[in-house]
């Protein structure tokens, strides 16, 4: 059984074995990641009624996104090194009860000062979503496949933005807009219990074959140990990871937040009528998300080095977010629709590969920490962006300048990358502590 080193020198040639445990969990995954962004984006998708309703000011609702965005980076390093300590069953099972507490107390609240005391506790425990979900992945698949199944799991994302505007605006109507964060959560209470039953290592798993444990494990493994922030800064890996989520977080930021609000600013469009756009939106990242993380596991699998084969991924998604910057200028909110589509596309294809970075580069043991890092440098990168949009609306009146910066933001991103870590060269463990 031969595998691809980090490298690339040689390639993948590898059977798949019996069993399919590992693609539960990511079912699993996929699930957590719907829930986690449906409960994320209630709160948008009632932004314009609420704030007819209640008086509230862009610039309000631009600050409770900034602190929503600064609760989530300072606890995406929590979690970060939480997860590299507990592990992912128990992280994200604290992660989701504490999401979900947050979640259900927005029913308390009516102005955007009150909302931000919901909005904390829900991004301190979402921000534990993608450090959990990533040190899952790191356990249950070697790395030919770990960039697949992120690409589906962070496809969850998409699922969860594409419900969101389907089921919220009836439940709201029909029977105000509390019940829709209460019967949300409720779907995510769901998941905790089914995790908390399924999940274990795959040593642990009481349904996985020696032939797929065989296959799982066919990477060597070393032994966890702890490691010292300072340490981990010092490496090229860390940083190339850190600044790829600072620069591609804050536009992923700005379409969760703001697409509603830009369909119904530029095209009228209602709340009861969100779905059709949005769903458009997310189905075309959610075929982006996936097509990423396939297309550079494919180039691994006909030979290609990891290096060559995630960066010649993220080029091709990054040059699916240059036509947004013309979205603002189209004959028609569709055309709109497809250009911010393909560029969502672009952003999730990205984000597979760049999430697959710590997993390709640095011991296991240690990923849940560089995760955190990269997650805390995003969520400052979407902080700014959050202030600079609702500056530019309030002023300008026009997306424009938010979608130019989206456009020019994935080729950006990869230039870093590539600076900082022209050659995939591994972390070697000894370096490490």
């Amino acid at each position: 059984m031969q595998l691809v080193s980090a490298d690339g020198s040689s390639p993948a040639d590898v059977e798949k074995p019996r069993g399919r445990v590992r693609w539960v969990v990511c079912a699993l995954l996929f699930a957590a990641v719907v829930l986690s962004y449906v409960d994320r984006l209630v709160l948008p998708t009632l932004k314009p009624d609420l704030q007819q309703r209640y008086g509230w000011s862009e610039t309000g609702y631009a600050d409770l996104a900034i602190w929503f965005q600064a609760a989530y980076g300072l606890s995406y390093l929590v979690f970060g090194r939480l997860i590299d300590r507990l592990g992912a069953r128990i992280g994200y099972a604290l992660a989701v009860a504490l999401w979900t507490l947050g979640h259900v107390g927005h029913v308390f609240f009516t102005s955007t000062s009150g909302m931000i005391l919901a909005r904390i506790p829900l991004a301190l425990g979402e921000a534990g979503t993608f450090p959990a979900a990533i040190a899952a992945t790191n356990e249950w698949f070697p790395r030919r496949e770990r960039a697949l199944a992120i690409g589906i799991f962070n496809a969850g994302s998409n699922v969860g933005a594409i419900l969101t505007p389907l089921l919220v605006p009836i439940i709201a109507v029909t029977m105000g807009w509390r019940w829709a964060f209460i019967l949300t959560g409720l779907l995510t209470i769901v998941w905790l219990i089914v995790w908390l039953g399924f999940y274990r290592r795959p040593r642990e798993h009481p349904r996985v074959t020696a032939e797929e444990l065989a296959y799982i494990e066919s990477e060597p493994v070393e032994p966890g140990r702890p490691v010292a922030w300072r340490t981990l800064l010092r490496q090229r890996q860390t940083w190339a990871y850190i600044l790829g989520r600072f620069l591609i977080d804050p536009v992923w930021w700005t379409f969760l937040f703001w697409l509603p609000d830009f369909f119904n600013r530029q095209y009228g469009v209602t709340m009861l009528a969100f779905g059709p756009p949005l769903i458009a939106v997310y189905l075309l990242a959610d075929v982006g998300s996936v097509a990423g993380g396939w297309f550079s596991s494919r180039l691994i699998g006909r030979g290609y080095s990891v290096n060559r084969a995630r960066k010649t991924a993220m080029f091709a998604c990054a040059l699916c977010a240059v036509p947004i910057a013309f979205a603002t200028q189209v004959p028609s909110m569709w055309w709109a629709v497809l250009m911010i589509g393909v560029a969502c596309a672009g952003h999730q294809g990205f984000s597979a590969n760049l999430y697959a970075l710590p997993g390709d580069l640095l011991p296991r043991w240690a990923t849940g920490s560089v995760v955190g890092l990269g997650g805390l440098s995003g969520a400052v990168g979407g902080m700014l962006m959050t202030k600079f949009a609702g500056r530019i609306l309030e002023t300008v009146g026009s997306y424009q300048p938010i979608f130019i910066v989206a456009a020019c933001a994935y080729l950006v991103a990869l230039a870093v990358i590539h600076l900082v870590v022209p050659r995939y060269a591994p972390v070697a463990p000894d370096r490490l502590g």
